[in-house]
């Protein structure tokens, strides 16, 4: 968990699912992802309660995505953290980022079990804003 490695590969994401994205530009999840998509970054908003935002349609779960993000990158409470590795799992889904604040050891734990590369409790954007 945290590699150097898994970090910068993670950070050159073209595509990243964002799980949590919320429409209040006050959210860590709306100002960090419009960072990411400012950078280049193609967003993948997941959450079932909205129909868009940062002008990407919203999709309720992984499994609805049209395509495969290279990052899942997850703003939701360390309780839904277990669904989400058992759903990227299931699609062969092998990078994922949960942000800063966020911990479930046993959810990386079973992650990184399945061969997915874990990052956790790190920003995203911070960790752009200052990538060598």
């Amino acid at each position: 968990m945290n590699e150097p490695e898994a970090i910068q590969a993670m950070l050159a994401a073209k595509t990243i699912a964002v799980i949590g994205l919320s429409e209040d530009a006050s959210k860590p999840s709306h100002y960090v992802s419009a960072f990411m998509q400012a950078q280049g970054a193609k967003l993948l908003p997941i959450n079932p309660a909205i129909d868009s935002v940062l002008g990407e349609k919203a999709y309720p779960s992984l499994t609805a995505l049209p395509e495969k993000p290279d990052v899942v990158n997850v703003f939701r409470l360390p309780r839904f953290i277990p669904e989400i590795v058992d759903e990227m799992i299931a699609l062969g889904l092998n990078k994922l980022w949960v942000q800063q604040g966020i911990v479930n050891l046993e959810a990386a734990a079973k992650a990184e079990a399945a061969g997915i590369q874990v990052v956790m409790d790190r920003c995203i954007m911070v960790e752009k804003r200052f990538q060598p």
